[in-house]
């Protein structure tokens, strides 16, 4: 969420800011309303006071047996218009907190202001495009052979997009998430576990409602109100929610493998079918929580953290900055690492890594005592895909081919398979 300090002293230099990100942004409701709504707590406060001093002289009157029925009258009158104006006051509270939540995170100054995904900026590339000497074949065709995923068995179960992964892709997949965790243990991430339904609240910290609600599958009963998570960093984000953070344990490193639940609304093409584009997908998640002053070097280790697991599977991949208009709601900066996918003949996402700076703690009111003034700030929160197995299983299967349809797998994921160096023809599909 945005401060609104920052909107009072500066509104045209935040409107300037978020302008390249949302060239429409308006902020003069954002304005007015906290305008009216201080002139309200103002008068309130001013009422409650004099009623404060009518009542003391109310209770000096009556300890000395006067008459004290003009008294009474006045203060009625003063309780009956505080009722009104903190009506007011809640309604023009709501107005301001939904308006104010409307809007996005402010980009980092250096960023690329654009609105066209094409002009992200190249950062490094590593590797290089696999050059084959047969006609390659798409996921979707080594998966006849391979019988790696079911769709038409996850169609049957839960509709298109809900893919059932079967035997030795199953095995793959969760040889991916294991090396991928044992990476992150090893860069100093803590693991955790948490529950794949969240409540409205805590998808409103990470930023996530209302600008998304569309966007988000729901468990609405007489009982619950609670949504499938879309990622890892809404439940990391409010394991801290409402909580003072002591400053020595900044930075907070977590990470967390999940289910991830997206509706995706006609999102999908042609070229997205399979596993590029899904309903529900597996992912590694990291998320940090920082001081201000560390939040740029932390996210730089993020990114490394990323490619780390990248080289080690040998994809060639490059790093991108995303510009204004390709960022999320929440982000401050954006990086994206994007695999190269043949059978797509394009780069593909695998990880996007952002910092939020204060958009998120200040929405979840995550804060730290700084030592040195004792008081109370808000952290900088940092999130990234570590990675989503998704696409990266496309990856690999599509890199790694033979002419014979069979699949190389990499060394390093090897060793949760049991020794399997390659991925054969399986004949005991159903």
């Amino acid at each position: 969420m945005l401060d609104i300090n920052l909107i009072r002293k500066e509104r045209g230099e935040v409107e300037r800011l978020l302008k390249r990100k949302e060239p429409n942004v308006d902020l003069s409701q954002v304005f007015e309303l906290d305008e009216h709504l201080r002139e309200v707590k103002t008068r309130v406060e001013h009422l409650k006071a004099t009623r404060n001093q009518l009542s003391k002289k109310i209770g000096e009157h009556k300890r000395r047996g006067e008459d004290t029925t003009d008294l009474m009258q006045e203060a009625e009158s003063f309780a009956e218009e505080i009722r009104t104006l903190d009506h007011e006051r809640d309604v023009l509270e709501k107005k301001f907190h939904d308006e104010i939540a409307r809007h996005p995170n402010v980009p980092m100054e250096d960023i690329k202001e654009s609105e066209d995904p094409k002009d992200n900026v190249l950062i490094r590339d590593w590797g290089e495009k696999k050059e084959f000497d047969f006609p390659f074949k798409n996921h979707l065709e080594l998966n006849e052979n391979l019988h790696l995923f079911d769709f038409a068995r996850g169609a049957k179960l839960a509709g298109s997009g809900w893919p059932v992964y079967r035997n030795m892709g199953a095995r793959l997949e969760w040889a991916l998430i294991n090396y991928m965790i044992g990476i992150h243990i090893k860069n100093g991430y803590m693991q955790w576990m948490p529950p794949a339904l969240i409540r409205p609240e805590i998808l409103f910290g990470s930023g996530q409602l209302p600008k998304f609600e569309d966007q988000q599958f729901q468990l609405h009963d007489k009982d619950y109100h609670l949504y499938l998570i879309p990622t890892a960093e809404v439940s990391l984000n409010g394991l801290h929610f409402d909580e003072i953070l002591e400053e020595d344990n900044l930075p907070l490193k977590y990470m967390a493998y999940t289910p991830c639940f997206r509706r995706e609304s006609g999102a999908a093409g042609e070229k997205e079918r399979g596993l590029i584009r899904m309903h529900q997908f597996n992912k590694v998640e990291m998320f940090c929580f920082s001081k201000p002053e560390e939040s740029e070097e932390l996210f730089e280790s993020m990114i490394a953290s990323a490619e780390e697991i990248l080289q080690g599977l040998g994809l060639h991949y490059r790093t991108m900055m995303l510009v204004t208009g390709d960022m999320s709601y929440a982000a401050a900066r954006t990086v994206d690492l994007e695999v190269w996918l043949p059978g797509q003949n394009r780069y593909y996402e695998v990880s996007s890594v952002s910092n939020c700076t204060d958009f998120q703690a200040r929405r979840s009111s995550i804060r730290f005592k700084r030592k040195e003034t004792k008081k109370n700030e808000l952290v900088h929160t940092l999130n990234g895909s570590g990675l989503a197995t998704s696409r990266l299983m496309v990856g690999l299967l599509e890199n790694n081919q033979n002419a014979d349809g069979t699949v190389n797998i990499p060394e390093v994921l090897q060793p949760y398979l049991g020794g399997i160096t390659r991925l054969e023809s399986d004949n005991s599909c159903l």
